[in-house]
């Protein structure tokens, strides 16, 4: 199931540069839905995944102290 993205405000990270190869986020829905709404900047018309403010929050956490990196 598709989560209503009506009224979604879609920001990519400053450090994404020029290019699309990162993804995108909607936080502004969190109070009518409870979620963080999380799509691929390249396909921006595919899935949406919806996200638990906790989980994402873990996340953001995650990546800052480098967990991510190759």
């Amino acid at each position: 199931m598709t989560p209503d993205q009506t009224g979604a405000q879609w920001r990519k990270s400053s450090r994404s540069g020029a290019g699309n190869n990162c993804v995108e986020v909607a936080t502004n829905l969190l109070t009518p839905t409870g979620r963080v709404l999380v799509r691929d900047s390249k396909n921006p018309t595919t899935a949406v995944l919806s996200i638990s403010p906790d989980d994402w929050q873990a996340f953001v956490r995650s990546a800052s102290c480098g967990h991510f990196t190759s």
